[in-house]
């Protein structure tokens, strides 16, 4: 196939080999104050939200703080789903960050006599989802409001400490950016409360501190964990000479270094991630994920051993060919390569120079392969008996299966306040010692997810504990022997969502690290289920979840699956699975694939599955089998430990087959109008290297073609999002007064063409006319990530998945209705859904359950703000009941509960000699009929029926 770049004219000043740049603090902050400028009078904030879950899964915990006086009230911070709140030991649990402009956590402390809450937005455990943030939060009303106290430039906040002696007294350690250098990261003190800060400690401009500790009997004395680490979007380094490990003993106003080359602490290049704990002034506790390699072991393998992917790497042809088939076969089969390289035909191969032994091992990596096969040392426990003046590694042998190779995500180590040789280590499982960190039993149950990143300890009751992981909240009081599952609230992390036509139609979704789950968009969220023990949401795979493409035809024939292109078609009647990723052939470079990767069904035929990985891939049998429809659509990738250079949206254009459009993680778009047989790089004239987050060819308009740029792995925040109306050849901006905030997905209305819907990393905007002005449109949905957005077509509901808060639906047939000539209308009033009436209106059941009460609600549409009244009447004109509102400018909805006034049950009796009940509510409802809405405003008058079947 043929690549062709094509260079057009258009967008001027764009450099085409200088890096994004990083979004200034101030810049970040002026966005958020134009967003709360923005939802105040948005045209759309009268349209409501309302969150489907699912709960069951949660999502990551970054912290707990536990009342110390009543352990069963406790806050509870999620990664990207805000603060929690609970005063029942975890039986619900109420939001108390919603009303604040980001809810993105790294730490949290509580000020338990006052009552203070203290924040430190941007999660610390950089993660490729690990969402910056704004500086330090603080509420003095227990969450109901909340107040910026500084350091907006930190992104991402370690640890917070307060002086339990004087509250106004904090020290912070702050970690920085993640995808960049700066400044404002190490330790900061304030002693006004927040007014003034003062930095403390500083390394270096890529150094920040993970974690501080603080003495339990005397505040003074204190220790700083530094990390070194510098995150691209192409490679992790999670080690530096700059990490460490520092004291204080004056309440962090000065430190010292207490890692150095003479304490017994690793020191250097491999030192990773390390996370504290203090027992008093001389006994503390380090966790260290050593990044240095681990020694090579003298054990010589056996000529009788099974054969491994590294024996081939230096293997010379003639050892090869000496193999004993048997032996060479086996190997084979325990790798899954395909069922056509047989030892036989692989010699053969080798022999006549199409492969060289090595290309073996190469076909058995992948983009993830460093991740899990480089042998460094990992975890490891230190302590120091002298305040950190020496140190001594506690474990005798590896700690294996604890951090795996991404220390970088845990590194969380706690004692027991009542035994100094009681320490835990929340890693991948959940681990204890009680022999000072010589050996280690696991201590979670069934029912607890893995990823652990929380613990509290009860300092008076041993073996109560309360942990936080990828999986939300569990609590034990035997230390770990039994665990309850504390998961009511809704803060899943989807990366995608899709949804079916059954009816009700499903929704479907993959989340960071809890798989894939289908559920009814109608599902309730309650704890009944605990007493069917049927609850309305279904896992249908594991994993990290991925996206999800369901066979519009049959839709228990769904396709999806996890990271890095392990992708299944999945028969949800039978239970089957069949694994559809595209394979290379021996010898051929491996694929690249994403963490997230693209797939896609054709919409014109089902059996047709696209795949993208760093080329695009074409089924025509459902993933059974692959051709590679073009060459590499990306720059090439680059070196490192992490898939770059890899395709992460496809699209293809309801108009016409084979009319398809990629982006990829390093900012190039082609498209190609012959279903692969030539592609045009189509973005030349966009900004450079900026993650393609979708690319959408029109539903309304075959020449016309979206794309969203993101700029989230440069720390740069702008919004991107373009529109062209000749495939590509030219670009618009249509990012318009879209506040700074990175972009991840925009959606065209399938019936409204002037309609398009954006989701960026701190929520979710609406255009009216494509794309000249956006509304804030989160009437119910807090400033959070929104990841994907879908359209019910037959419902007319949008749904929207969020990477903290699970999934929310919204009826946007009103904004379907809309044209421009009606947006320039003084008063448009919408049709009313019939509604069936019933004699049970106000009415209960029983002495103990709420009345049964009915309501419409009536919406309508006015150019401008001011008083309107309205009126119910029968049709032969008796007013029965009426109201008058302040409409905001926009779209309004007014609920009436079907019922009489005082003054109309009286007028419609003079006429009807007719008996009306009272219901058990105190109301009379108007009977069966049909009646004439009246409303009033802005010199305009609009009529509709209400029809009560």
């Amino acid at each position: 196939m043929k690549l062709t770049s094509l260079l057009f004219l258009g967008l001027i000043g764009l450099s085409l080999t200088a890096q994004p740049d990083v979004t200034k603090a101030s810049e970040v902050m002026k966005g958020l104050s134009e967003k709360e400028q923005m939802a105040s009078t948005s045209l759309v904030r009268n349209i409501v939200f309302k969150n489907i879950g699912p709960t069951v899964m949660s999502g990551r915990v970054v912290d707990l703080d536990v009342n110390p006086n009543d352990p069963t009230e406790f806050y509870v911070a999620y990664a990207s789903g805000g603060l929690w709140h609970t005063s029942n030991n975890g039986t619900s649990f109420s939001p108390i960050m919603d009303q604040s402009a980001t809810q993105n956590i790294g730490d949290i402390a509580v000020d338990w006599r006052s009552g203070a809450i203290w924040v430190g937005t941007g999660e610390n455990n950089s993660s490729r989802s690990s969402y910056a943030g704004i500086g330090l939060l603080k509420s003095t009303d227990k969450g109901i409001t909340w107040e910026q106290m500084g350091l907006p430039d930190s992104h991402h906040i370690g640890r917070i400490h307060i002086n339990p002696s004087n509250p106004d007294e904090v020290v912070v350690g702050v970690t920085g950016h993640l995808y960049s250098p700066n400044q404002e990261r190490g330790v900061f003190k304030t002693k006004d409360g927040g007014k003034s800060w003062k930095k403390t400690l500083y390394i270096n401009s890529e150094t920040g501190i993970i974690d501080l500790a603080v003495s339990p009997i005397d505040f003074n004395v204190q220790f700083a964990a530094a990390w070194e680490k510098d995150r691209k979007a192409w490679n992790f380094t999670g080690n530096g000479p700059g990490s460490g490990i520092y004291k204080s003993t004056d309440a962090g106003e000065s430190w010292t270094l207490v890692s150095t080359s003479t304490s017994g602490f690793p020191t250097g290049d491999g030192v990773g991630r390390i996370g504290l704990a203090v027992f008093d002034n001389n006994i503390v506790y380090a966790v260290h994920d050593n990044q240095y390699r681990r020694p090579k072991s003298d054990k010589e393998e056996t000529s009788d051993e099974g054969l491994t992917k590294d024996d081939f790497k230096t293997m010379s042809v003639e050892a090869f060919l000496k193999l004993k088939n048997a032996r060479l076969d086996d190997f084979l089969k325990d790798n899954n390569f395909h069922e056509k390289y047989k030892a036989e035909n692989v010699k053969a191969m080798v022999e006549d120079g199409a492969v060289q032994p090595k290309d073996l091992a190469t076909y058995l990596e992948d983009a993830n392969s460093l991740l899990f096969d480089t042998p460094v040392i990992g975890a490891e426990v230190y302590r120091s008996d002298d305040g950190g003046k020496t140190w001594k590694k506690q474990n005798e042998d590896f700690i294996d299966d604890l951090f795996y190779s991404y220390g970088y995500y845990f590194a969380q180590i706690r004692v027991d306040r009542n035994n100094p040789d009681k320490i835990y280590l929340a890693g991948v499982p959940l681990i204890a010692s009680s022999n000072a960190g010589k050996t280690y039993k696991a201590i979670d149950g069934d029912n607890v997810h893995a990823d652990h990143h929380a613990l509290w300890i009860n300092p008076v009751r041993p073996g109560h504990l309360i942990n936080g992981n990828d999986g939300g909240v569990n609590i034990s009081y035997d230390d770990g022997a039994h665990w309850i599952k504390n998961n009511s609230p809704e803060v899943g992390q989807f990366y995608a969502i899709n949804i079916d036509h059954e009816k009700p139609y499903n929704v479907y979704g993959g989340l960071q690290d809890n798989g894939v789950w289908k559920g009814p968009h109608n599902a309730s969220e309650s704890s009944r289920w605990h007493q069917s023990g049927h609850y309305p949401w279904t896992s249908i795979m594991g994993g990290d979840g991925m996206q999800i493409q369901i066979d519009k035809r049959n839709s228990n024939i769904v396709y999806t699956g996890f990271q890095f292109g392990n992708y299944y078609r999945l028969d949800l009647d039978s239970g089957k699975r069949n694994k559809v990723q595209p394979k290379h052939e021996l010898g051929e470079k491996p694929y690249r694939f994403n963490w997230q990767t693209p797939i896609l069904l054709s919409p014109h035929n089902q059996d047709i599955l696209y795949l993208g990985g760093n080329k695009l891939h074409r089924s025509l049998n459902k993933g059974d089998d692959w051709e590679a429809i073009s060459g590499d659509l990306t720059q090439g990738g680059k070196k490192g430990n992490v898939a770059y250079g890899t395709l992460t949206t496809i699209s293809e254009s309801p108009f016409k087959f084979g009319l398809l459009y990629t982006g990829s993680d390093d900012g190039l778009i082609y498209m190609s109008d012959n279903a692969g047989g030539s592609w045009n790089l189509i973005s030349n004239t966009l900004p450079k290297d900026l993650w393609v987050s979708r690319v959408a060819a029109s539903k309304h308009k075959k020449e016309r073609v979206y794309a969203s740029l993101n700029g989230y792995r440069w720390d740069n925040f702008e919004p991107f999002i373009y529109i062209s109306e000749d495939y590509g050849k030219t670009w618009k901006s249509i990012a318009s007064n879209l506040p700074a905030s990175p972009v991840n997905v925009i959606l065209e209305d399938p019936a409204n063409d002037q309609l398009l819907y954006v989701g960026t990393d701190n929520g979710l905007y609406v255009s009216l006319d494509q794309g000249e002005n956006w509304e804030v449109f989160q009437n119910g949905i807090p400033n959070v990530a929104v990841h994907d957005l879908v359209i019910q077509p037959e419902a007319k509901h949008l749904i929207v998945g969020t990477h903290g808060r699970s999934i929310y639906k919204a009826d946007i047939a009103l904004l379907q209705e809309m044209s421009p000539d009606k947006m320039s209308e003084d008063l448009v009033v919408f049709d009313i859904p019939e509604i069936k009436h019933s004699t049970r209106w106000g009415n209960s059941w029983s002495s103990w359950s709420e009345p049964n009460t009915p309501g419409i609600d009536i919406a309508f549409y006015t150019r401008k703000k001011g008083p309107f009244s309205a009126k119910v009447m029968t049709q032969d004109g008796i007013e029965v009941s009426a109201f008058t509102l302040d409409a905001d400018k926009g779209f309004n909805i007014l609920s009436y509960d079907v019922a009489f006034s005082k003054q109309g049950k009286s007028e419609y009796l003079k006429k009807y000699k007719v008996e009306l009940k009272t219901a058990d509510d105190g109301k009379t409802y108007l009977p069966k009929g049909t009646y004439d809405l009246l409303i009033e405003g802005n010199g305009k008058e609009e009529k509709r029926s209400i029809v009560l079947e």
